[in-house]
């Protein structure tokens, strides 16, 4: 993978300097994103058409609550947040698997939620150190794909600046790939670019 760390000058503890969001890169992300999607049973065929891996709702709620989350994102309604509620703090929040209508994975609109993960829709959020880390590619990209991901993910951190942020917003950038010492990027020749 090349993953992208991003160094803000925020302070995640405060509320009003989280800096959290989705990004749809344009390259994708290289990586098979299995998706299981919660949903009612007049949604199932329209989330298998979509591309989920995995669709329905009490079988996998149970599943899950037997240890299984052999899934990378999941999606689901509104209606059901009720029922997965209770495995978010044990086994879904702290795997990063939990819905969130702030990254798009609680929605009336399934089908779409899941071709939009599917083609390389990430979410990402601050650390408690004040550094956004994510995954952008595989190192077998083209460099303009590369160039292209990191741009559109910058980009997009940079808009989310929160108001109550002061001084330096992005302090340094480093790009690497998994296991390797990475290389810092200037954040004012992204600016430019």
């Amino acid at each position: 993978s090349v993953d992208i760390d991003v160094r803000l000058g925020v302070d995640p503890r405060k509320a009003n300097q989280m800096v959290r969001g989705v990004v749809s890169l344009p390259n994708g992300t290289g990586k098979t994103v299995r998706v299981l999607c919660l949903c009612t049973p007049d949604k199932e065929e329209a989330a298998k058409a979509a591309g989920a891996d995995y669709v329905g709702l009490d079988e996998y709620i149970e599943k899950i609550k037997g240890g299984w989350t052999d899934i990378d994102v999941i999606i689901t309604m509104p209606a059901i947040m009720g029922k997965i509620g209770a495995l978010g703090r044990r086994v879904l929040g702290p795997r990063g698997l939990m819905p969130n209508p702030k990254s798009g994975t609680v929605t009336m609109d399934v089908e779409k939620a899941i071709k939009e993960v599917k083609q390389g829709k990430i979410d990402f959020k601050v650390d408690k150190t004040g550094i956004v880390h994510a995954s952008i590619g595989k190192v077998s990209f083209a460099p303009d794909q590369i160039f292209g991901n990191a741009k559109e993910f910058i980009s997009t951190i940079i808009k989310l600046k929160p108001s109550s942020s002061k001084g330096t917003y992005v302090k340094s950038i480093y790009l690497s790939s998994t296991m390797s010492q990475g290389i810092k990027i200037d954040p004012k020749s992204i600016e430019e670019a």
